[in-house]
């Protein structure tokens, strides 16, 4: 029993036997990484200036459907519309955050893949440079004239004497110099460090300027507003038409400031092939700012924006408002003003709606009067129907028909203002049983059927439509863009170059001089800074001279030589 227990003994695997653990790799055969191991493989992937370039590609391309796709926070009339005119692809997009392109998950995750990338790539190519830069020039190779650019002589000099001079030579031209008068009697200079710090600039103002665009969508605000003439805007919340506020921005954030249009003015191009085409938009204002309060006057142009108390004023749109005055069946005025009408082509034909929700009939009765109308700045019939020729106030029209009945503007549900909801109203119509509408010019009157009242086109007035925006990371973002261009032209432009000068001494107090460098860009500007200095070199150690036969000595013939 003793004797098979001592054989399974021996038979099992004791804790100096390997044949049944685990082998070590043979040569040509992978190795395996471990947890550990995969974690430091992927630091180090993500964080290579490949990677990084690689991901700034792929950012660009995730913002690509931002401006293809209406977005819904920032245009959502033009989103509801995307979605109507594409019901089948709309839930799609929606499913894949194409409306919220900014906000979406992928979006953010390249966005932070990018931002961790450049700061574990910057940080420790920063260390190294500085290493770099409190590290002596590489000494001399033994041997210079194996090097693609050296030049060599003799001459009569003092070894000291030579190898300082080459120093101060060296450091005129703006090499970092080192000098071993005691070893092999050599100097080593070096420059063009400002390459690395180009690329390093580069990627920390590129670093930077992804900072600013997360500061700028974090706490920007940004709205648009329609004005009409002789009407004013004061920088609230409430005031605007769409108002779009950062993600951790609030309506206490904005900038108390406001402004009036006092006029806008417009010139069209009469003749040629661009007839019609606009020549300049000018709104002119009055402001006041939060430093003394004072209006100020200023003149918005199409990219010469308003600069308020560090929000700007863009002009982005103009359009028409005809004037009009409606009375409803007791005579009294129910609505009177301007109405903006918004333009659906470049010759400014623009829809619109006046809307009298409080008119009442003749007996009292409040009966609301709504009317959706077509304004042509230059009249002009066509088989089409009614469309305008050309933008200028030519020769005006108002062409307009009429409803009768609830508005809905009651009913607590918002609605557009540029529109009219007559699902609860009736048409008016005439004595054929046609829509009732008519074509007026400034100064005519409509009265409607039955005498439920009238509508008079008094004149027109122009409006302009104005983008408030506000950025507190502008200043930073643009001096990240010059920081970036700067440090691209430094990486692109120097090169790192090293030059070596080694004297050996010679018998006879003479010293042999060589002069060589080394471009690791291959570039011809280390052969040129090598001739040059090795041509002041020359000048003060010349070469000796190699003492030629004098003219009238015959030369030993072949037999004589041997």
């Amino acid at each position: 029993m003793a004797t098979n227990s001592f054989r399974s003994l021996a038979n099992s695997p004791t804790q100096g036997d390997t044949s049944t653990s685990e082998s070590p790799p043979q040569a040509g055969e992978p190795r395996r990484l471990g947890p550990v191991g995969w974690l430091r493989w992927s630091w180090r992937s993500l964080t290579t200036m490949r990677t990084a370039l690689v991901l700034l590609l792929l950012l660009a391309l995730a913002a690509v459907p931002g401006s293809l796709v209406p977005q819904k926070g920032r245009q959502p009339a033009q989103a509801a519309d995307f979605r109507k005119r594409h019901p089948d692809l709309a839930p799609v997009l929606d499913r894949l955050g194409f409306f919220d392109v900014f906000s979406s998950p992928w979006f953010a995750a390249v966005y932070l893949l990018l931002f961790v990338s450049l700061a574990g790539c910057i940080v420790p190519r920063t260390l190294q440079y500085a290493r770099t830069l409190r590290s002596r020039p590489p000494t001399a190779p033994s041997r210079l004239d194996r090097l693609p650019q050296h030049v060599g002589w003799t001459a009569p000099a003092d070894r000291g004497e030579a190898l300082l001079t080459a120093a101060d030579l060296l450091r005129r031209r703006r090499f970092r110099v080192t000098v071993d008068l005691e070893g092999d009697g050599s100097v080593a200079g070096e420059k063009g460090y400002l390459r690395e710090a180009g690329n390093l600039v580069f990627h920390t103002a590129l670093f930077g300027l992804l900072i600013a665009l997360a500061v700028g969508s974090l706490f920007g605000t940004t709205g648009q507003k329609l004005v009409l003439e002789g009407d004013s805007f004061t920088n609230t919340a409430t005031q605007y038409d769409d108002f779009t506020p950062g993600t951790l921005a609030s309506a206490n954030s904005l900038q108390p400031f406001g402004f009036r249009l006092n006029g806008f003015s417009a010139t069209y191009q009469r003749s040629g092939p661009q007839r019609g085409t606009a020549s300049s938009f000018v709104a002119r204002l009055s402001y006041t700012g939060r430093e003394d309060g004072r209006a100020q006057d200023a003149r918005v142009e199409v990219n010469k924006p308003l600069e308020v108390d560090g929000s700007k004023v863009f002009l982005v749109g103009h359009g028409y408002a005809p004037v009009v005055t409606v009375r409803d069946g007791k005579g009294e005025i129910a609505w009177q003003g301007p109405a903006a009408f918004l333009p659906q082509d470049g010759n400014l034909t623009s829809v619109g709606v006046v809307k009298a929700p409080d008119a009442r009939d003749r007996t009292g009765r409040r009966d609301g009067l709504g009317f959706s109308g077509l304004f042509l700045p230059t009249v002009q019939l066509t088989k089409q129907g009614w469309l305008s020729s050309f933008p200028a106030l030519d020769d005006p029209v108002l062409v307009i028909t009429a409803y009768r009945g609830d508005l809905g503007m009651d009913s607590g549900r918002p609605q557009n203002v540029y529109q009219l909801d007559s699902s609860r109203m009736t048409q008016f119509r005439d004595t054929g049983g046609s829509p009732f509408a008519r074509a007026l010019r400034p100064g005519d009157r409509m009265k409607l059927p039955g005498g439920a009242g009238s509508l008079t086109f008094d004149g027109i007035k122009q409006w302009a439509s104005f983008r408030i925006a506000r950025n507190p990371s502008n200043g930073m973002a643009l001096w990240s863009a010059v920081a970036m261009g700067l440090g691209l032209c430094a990486s692109l432009f120097v090169r790192r170059r090293r030059v070596w000068v080694r004297v050996e001494p010679m018998p006879g107090g003479r010293v042999r001089i060589a002069v060589a460098g080394l471009d690791p860009g291959g570039t011809d500007r280390t052969g040129e800074e090598v001739t040059a200095l090795a041509d002041e070199l020359r000048e003060r150690f010349p070469a000796l001279r190699t003492p030629t036969p004098a003219p009238d000595t015959p030369e030993p013939s072949h037999q004589e030589q041997k």
